[in-house]
């Protein structure tokens, strides 16, 4: 009864773990998309803390990693036609394979054909010509609560998009006093 009891608490917290981790992408995603008119490296710095924030309850900042990207139309009419990546920013300790950014770095089709669309196939989206979006990519490695020995320590990962709305600019102002958050950086 210990044992069904225990893989049934244990079962409840990683469902838990997977729902915060899809509400972290989502949250993240909709609050950068929301900044109108311009956005600074202190906007962007908010949106990263607040997932963390999200993620309190199971250690998100020490065991996870959000990657987000502002993608637009590059502008090209031709066979050059496409995505690019303007800016990428990260935050969080994780650091595998799974938690580096999956569709390219910042600059990615800027002056070619070479990024469609984000997201796995099957489930991509690409910003239209006249509006841009956020795109979040949340990694989080599972921390379980009764022992690894029932589902190990899975890499959950989770995907959101949002259009911008009403930015006039999407070039990430420097704020003084506001360090970039480096997609080269792994830290808590």
């Amino acid at each position: 009864m210990l044992t069904v009891l225990l893989f049934g608490l244990e079962l409840c917290n990683y469902g838990i773990s997977i729902l915060r981790v899809h509400q972290i992408a989502a949250t993240s995603a909709d609050n950068a998309a929301r900044v109108r008119d311009s956005i600074s490296e202190a906007d962007v710095n908010e949106v990263l803390l607040g997932g963390k924030i999200v993620g309190e309850p199971m250690d998100f900042a020490g065991s996870g990693r959000i990657v987000m990207s502002d993608v637009t139309s590059n502008g090209f009419s031709d066979g050059r036609r496409g995505q690019r990546i303007v800016w990428q920013r990260c935050t969080g300790a994780l650091n595998v394979p799974d938690s580096q950014p999956q569709y390219g770095t910042s600059g990615k089709g800027e002056s070619d054909a070479t990024l469609q669309a984000m997201g796995a196939p099957g489930n991509q989206i690409a910003a239209s010509d006249n509006a841009a979006m956020v795109f979040v990519e949340v990694t989080y490695r599972y921390k379980p609560i009764v022992s690894s020995m029932l589902f190990g320590t899975p890499i959950i990962r989770s995907e959101a998009s949002f259009p911008v709305r009403e930015r006039t600019s999407e070039t990430l102002n420097p704020t003084p006093g506001a360090t970039a958050s480096a997609c080269s950086v792994f830290q808590s």
